[in-house]
């Protein structure tokens, strides 16, 4: 099931240069000038088919080295095709009006006979799924941008996209700096409830009536401590791992994340890795990060409902935690809170996660965070303890220099 994130697409004819912050495109027509400009980070988890009715994920990640055959570029529409590996493609088609422009339809199409990336294959042949993006119009001279991680669901494809930066129709050969941002972007504002003016109802009775009782809120137990783990396949050892407890506030409501029937999926790349976590109520979608040094919890995507049947769906695509050295793993044993959003809080337990760099399906050697490093207490109690010697010293040398000075006494 495609669980991730794809909204629209991207890529061009021309230049194709992967940075740590994704591919960058520009397209050119007949005449050398610019006619679209695409930045994006994008991953591919593909489900098949090998013997015996059974089934394998693997894990591709958008490559450096791509070719743009087939892409076009008109005054009403425009074609972005990306061509990569042994026949792996995906297109997206534009139209305009003239004034905005939107995302008709998006095609992921991979090839099954390519046995470097789908190894024993019960199927040859190539593969296509087409989806209808939810893609906001946009001006005809204006770049659109979506920072946060959306989903277009799918049979057996997961396309995950992030950090988009688009404009399919360029004028004057130039990237526009008109912005128009998708929906999860744009920052969520409350209205003030609106009041009315109350009159009082008469006291028809001398007694007092007694003051409502509030129900308290029940404490929440533990969280029990999950075990996930991404495989690039069956018989491959884990190439993601993570343990932990989880709960979740919404508002003013807190639950439990339950790791008892909860499915686990995901992908590991070079640049970016992703753990997908499906239970009952909730889905939760982890993307890391890695700069070649140190790791991080990029991007955080939360979506489900409450007990009371209320839904909701929360993300940030801007986070700096869970850091460590890449080839280690992070770990906090201690209770953690995080504010992901204004509405969404995030509480960990019994922490501990490696998306690079595992081995042998085993942690490596953790960094701890502040709250579980007891080390930090040593220099403070030798520090209170030289203090309080100190202080001890210099009380008793005050209390010397008085009794020197009593003067002297009459024989």
């Amino acid at each position: 099931m495609y669980r991730y994130a794809s909204f629209v697409l991207f890529l061009a004819i021309g230049i194709a240069v992967q940075r740590s912050n994704g591919t960058e495109v520009t397209v050119k027509d007949d005449n050398d000038n610019i006619c679209l400009y695409a930045k994006l980070m994008v991953n591919f988890s593909v489900s098949y088919e090998v013997a015996d009715n059974k089934s394998k994920t693997v894990m591709i990640e958008l490559p450096v080295d791509v070719s743009t055959n087939g892409s076009t570029c008109d005054n009403a529409s425009s074609t972005l095709k990306l061509n990569f590996g042994k026949g792996h493609s995906w297109s997206v088609n534009f139209t305009t009006n003239g004034k905005m422009y939107h995302a008709d339809t998006v095609t992921f199409s991979y090839n099954l006979s390519d046995a470097t990336v789908f190894p024993k294959s019960a199927l040859n042949g190539t593969q296509n799924v087409t989806a209808k993006p939810q893609f906001t119009e946009v001006g005809i001279d204006t770049c659109y941008s979506c920072r946060s991680i959306d989903t277009i669901e799918g049979e057996s494809v997961n396309q995950t996209l992030w950090n988009v930066l688009i404009q399919a129709f360029v004028s004057n050969n130039s990237k526009s700096e008109n912005i128009t941002s998708c929906a999860a972007d744009m920052p969520v504002t409350t209205a003030a409830p609106t009041t009315r003016p109350t009159t009082a109802a008469p006291v028809t009775n001398s007694s007092t009536a007694p003051p409502p009782t509030t129900t308290p809120t029940p404490t929440l137990p533990t969280p029990a401590t999950g075990r996930y783990n991404v495989k690039p396949d069956e018989n491959s050892t884990a190439c993601l791992m993570a343990d932990f407890g989880l709960r979740i506030g919404f508002k003013t409501v807190e639950m439990n994340f339950e790791p008892n029937g909860t499915t686990s999926s995901g992908s590991c790349g070079v640049n970016s890795s992703q753990l997908v976590l499906v239970s009952n109520a909730v889905t939760i979608t982890l993307t890391f990060l890695n700069d070649t040094k140190k790791f991080h919890l990029h991007a955080l995507n939360v979506t489900g409902k409450t007990s009371s049947g209320v839904a909701f769906s929360e993300a940030n695509t801007n986070l700096s935690l869970w850091e460590a050295a890449v080839g280690s793993s992070y770990m906090c044993n201690k209770e953690q809170n995080y504010t992901i959003t204004e509405a969404l809080t995030l509480y960990t337990f019994d922490l501990r996660v490696q998306p690079f760099g595992v081995k042998k399906g085993v942690f490596s050697t953790a960094h701890e965070c502040s709250l579980d490093d007891t080390s930090i207490l040593i220099p403070i109690i030798v520090g209170a303890a030289l203090a309080g010697l100190i202080l001890i010293v210099v009380i008793a040398y005050v209390i010397g220099r008085r009794k020197t000075y009593v003067g002297y006494q009459t024989l």
